[in-house]
């Protein structure tokens, strides 16, 4: 049997990895590192840097590095999305097969939190279908949107006011959300927000959160769209590729001091 931790380590801040996550860590057989080319380099460093930085003297964990397969761009969107999922699934039953034969306690280290547009979870449900036996449990980690509304200093939400999470694929096919105030958008390739008529908007807009190279903007839609492109480009270019959120209100009010500061 294997048990799988699938532990959230945040934004690539060691200060941001919680006590637990540390414990589950160290408590590990085996640590499965994915690499996603040379492009994002920076992601397995940093995987591998918390990898060094935390893990014990005296544990015994063994990390070991695979290629993550790749996702057909050119199918469309949701079968090409689950056949890759079904392809990762392979890959992790396989090292696990390989490296624990009879079974032990493997952990993934996850950007943000398993819960918010994250496939692991799903990834995982699909163990038992390539042959692995697999107890699964959620070491719970700090989301880009916890690290962007912090470094803004902002809320989600203006009073009684709701909020939705999106991607950036949505908000370009589809538009503001009904009945939305605030709209927190993720995996934007670049640029969905100019799909929307831009008065009346501001943006909070954050790349690399939590990272070195962190950088953020904000202002009104109409007045900042452009430089947040131009800007996003340059990052891409400069570092070979880019993560970044942003927060889209309707109202000022989250930052004229009418801001709800008793929400969860």
């Amino acid at each position: 049997m294997i048990q799988l931790s699938l532990i959230g380590i945040g934004t690539g801040n060691p200060d941001h990895v919680t006590l637990a996550a540390i414990r589950t860590l160290n408590a590990a057989d085996l640590v499965l590192l994915p690499r996603k080319g040379d492009a994002k380099s920076d992601l397995v460093d940093l995987r591998r840097l918390l990898c060094r930085d935390l893990l014990e003297s005296s544990s015994r964990t063994r990390v070991v590095e695979f290629d993550l397969p790749h996702r057909d761009a050119s199918a469309d969107y949701l079968g090409a999305v689950d056949d890759w999922h079904g392809a990762i699934a392979h890959v992790w039953a396989e090292l696990m097969a390989t490296h624990l034969p009879a079974g032990g306690r493997v952990a993934m280290l996850i950007w943000g939190d398993p819960s918010l547009y994250d496939s692991s979870l799903r990834i995982a449900k699909r163990l038992s279908a390539a042959g692995q036996a697999v107890e699964m449990e959620v070491v719970p980690g700090i989301t880009s949107l916890q690290v962007l509304t912090a470094e803004h200093r902002i809320p989600l939400n203006a009073i009684a006011e709701p909020v939705q999470i999106t991607t950036g694929r949505r908000l370009r096919e589809r538009g503001w959300p009904t009945d939305a105030a605030s709209v927190a958008v993720m995996l934007d390739s670049g640029g969905a927000f100019e799909a929307l008529p831009p008065e009346g908007l501001y943006i909070w807009w954050g790349a690399y959160l939590g990272m070195d190279k962190q950088s953020l903007i904000d202002g009104w839609l109409v007045d900042v769209a452009p430089s947040i492109i131009t800007h996003r480009a340059a990052l891409r270019e400069r570092h070979g590729w880019i993560m970044d959120a942003y927060l889209l209100a309707r109202t000022p009010s989250l930052t004229d001091g009418q801001i709800d500061t008793a929400g969860g």
